[in-house]
């Protein structure tokens, strides 16, 4: 008797155990309330989301809301799909991952959702031109973006007198006046090879075409073609960095900046937390990578660094977009974008950190392009070929390796969008 009672209780134990994981995606559980299921990529704002949940639950009886921000969230969520355990909503950036996902057709289409006509018209076209080939639909909800260009130290700048660069002559003369006043110009940390795309990606969108990828996927040009200049002027920042930049990290760098042992460091506005975690008293502001001599050419280099996407599986679309109007709510995005140093993919005026003060009309007019490896596949590690270019400086075996290495490693793109055009 006793062996049955105990194999009913494990029994009934299993069965409740089940029905508490089924709750979990978008069903309404106990007393008609709709759980929904976030998993975000973003570890250092874990404090925020944490925050979040709680207000949300707080104010919403019939939704319980349940954000994971895990570290290495992108292998989790991979790991996920490939079990077929979706959860409701995912944070992503709007990078390759987001590209792949939208091409297995794991997203949920999303036009029909009322926010997105609050997005800033550039960030939905990054979201288009990061399809390998036009979708119909819409995948995600651009939540926030950030900006690489150059930082400054504004107080050194005053000091000296030195005046904002608007064009590359410009650019080149300033460092070479700062140089000759004994002060370093830039400082980088090249030994961190991903911090080598921050130069390039600002250099790119200025001087490429935003779709340079998808056209060289099309055959109507080649890497040779088009990044020749992009090239030649990272090599000549080089010239104005510390001794031995593949020698320092990026940590290096940030300390470096935040020492005043540079003037100005070309990086992302990603890397204010941690320069101002050295030196709170710092400080910063911005400009717009002048990679053009006429000045009206440059773009700003801004990408989507975190956008809100519904799996397909998300069994209740109207309690998700309740979610998201959560987070679109003006207060909310202002405590994200005081956080996180963000710049906000919602077409409405905030408050935006004063580093980047410099770059403030850029990003009030949509003046604004994306980063150029977002549409990198990590397979090619362009990061480190950038690296090897510039310890060799041999161009020609650089820009020859990229157009080989693009079609190794994009070949299957490539075939689809040969087929995609053929039945155009």
């Amino acid at each position: 008797m006793r062996k049955l009672i105990k194999k009913c209780t494990v029994f009934m134990l299993s069965i409740l155990f089940v029905s508490s994981m089924l709750t979990a995606c978008g069903d309404s559980g106990q007393d008609g309330v709709t759980q929904i299921h976030v998993v975000q990529y973003k570890p250092e704002a874990v404090a925020f989301f944490e925050r979040l949940q709680e207000e949300f639950n707080a104010t919403h009886n019939d939704i319980q809301l349940t954000i994971e921000s895990p570290n290495d969230a992108m292998t989790i969520l991979k790991t996920k799909f490939v079990r077929e355990d979706y959860p409701d909503i995912i944070g992503i950036g709007g990078d390759m991952n987001y590209s792949y996902f939208v091409d297995a057709n794991i997203l949920a289409d999303i036009s029909d959702y009322e926010g997105l006509k609050e997005i800033k018209p550039a960030y939905l076209e990054m979201l288009e031109g990061l399809e390998f080939v036009p979708t119909e639909g819409t995948f995600a909800l651009p939540y926030v973006a950030n900006a690489a260009g150059v930082l400054y130290n504004k107080d050194m700048f005053e000091e000296h007198g030195w005046q904002i660069p608007t064009t590359w002559s410009e650019f080149m003369a300033l460092c070479e006046q700062i140089k000759s006043e004994q002060i370093q110009p830039l400082y980088f940390g090249f030994r961190d090879i991903w911090t080598c795309l921050a130069p390039w990606n600002a250099l790119a969108v200025g001087l490429a075409p935003a779709d340079v990828c998808a056209q060289v996927n099309r055959k109507e040009t080649t890497f040779q073609q088009e990044y020749g200049l992009v090239a030649d002027r990272i090599m000549e920042m080089l010239a104005y960095a510390q001794s031995g930049p593949f020698a320092y990290n990026y940590n290096d760098a940030c300390i470096a900046f935040a020492n005043g042992e540079t003037a100005m460091y070309a990086i992302g506005s990603y890397a204010v937390p941690q320069i101002k975690s050295v030196n709170p008293d710092i400080n910063i502001d911005s400009f717009v990578m002048p990679a053009n001599d006429d000045a009206s050419k440059n773009i700003l280099n801004s990408g989507i660094d975190l956008q809100f996407c519904l799996t397909k599986e998300c069994k209740n679309k109207e309690a998700a977009y309740e979610v998201l109007d959560f987070l679109l709510e003006h207060d909310n995005m202002q405590a994200y974008l005081d956080d996180q140093n963000a710049v906000p993919c919602k077409d409405e005026a905030f408050e935006l950190a004063p580093m980047l003060d410099g770059m403030a009309s850029y990003i009030e007019e949509g003046k604004m392009s994306d980063y150029h490896d977002h549409h990198y596949p990590s397979e090619m590690a362009v990061d480190g070929m950038i690296q090897t270019y510039l310890m060799e400086q041999d161009k020609d075996a650089f820009l020859k390796k990229f157009d080989t290495d693009w079609l190794r490693y994009n070949r299957d793109i490539i075939r689809k969008v040969e087929q995609y055009e053929a039945g155009q």
